[in-house]
């Protein structure tokens, strides 16, 4: 029931602000309404990551990311990049980790870029984070205090599943235009 009224408000605000969320997905591509329904339900979750769809140059979306490990593990997932409101182009994640982990969950994946430098950066196709980089996991409120890190700002929403890590690893991306030259 929660649910349903955060997203008649949602869609009421939405209304009222005159804009369409984040883009208008072609409704005929499987992938544009899984990213969709993706943004729909971070701002459900935390509307206060608006801000973030709003002032960022562009952002990558992974709607489903599938992880896994026991000691050694891994995710992929698949996703696409949007700027100006529009889909620029597709992306994948991969992720390899090592240490203390076992089990196996799905999440969603927000990278906000926030200049056309930090954009241009990821597709150049050589962007990766490093063990030090860290997600903030979406909660009502949590994008509240977020900020870009080295011009990046990077969220999560578990989708299901369960995993303990304690591991170490990182992250590396592809970039593929969606009309290339």
């Amino acid at each position: 029931m929660r649910k349903v009224a955060a997203f008649i408000t949602l869609l009421v605000l939405v209304l009222v602000s005159g804009k369409v969320l984040a883009f208008e997905p072609d409704t005929s591509d499987k992938m544009e309404m899984e990213v969709q329904r993706a943004i729909l339900d971070i701002m459900i979750k935390d509307p206060g990551i608006k801000r973030f769809f709003d002032d960022s140059a562009g952002y990558a979306v992974f709607p489903s990311v599938g992880k896994g490990g026991i000691i050694v593990g891994g995710a992929f997932g698949r996703g696409l990049v949007i700027a100006n409101e529009q889909v620029d182009g597709f992306a994948a994640l991969s992720q390899a980790t090592i240490g203390l982990q076992l089990g196996g969950q799905s999440y969603s994946q927000f990278i906000f870029f926030k200049d056309q430098t930090a954009l241009d950066h990821f597709k150049r196709g050589n962007f990766e984070f490093s063990a030090q980089a860290s997600a903030v996991a979406i909660a009502a409120g949590a994008s509240a205090d977020a900020n870009y890190d080295a011009g990046v700002a990077v969220f999560t929403i578990a989708k299901g599943g369960l995993m303990f890590e304690g591991s170490i690893g990182g992250q590396r991306f592809s970039y593929e235009p969606k009309n290339p030259d």
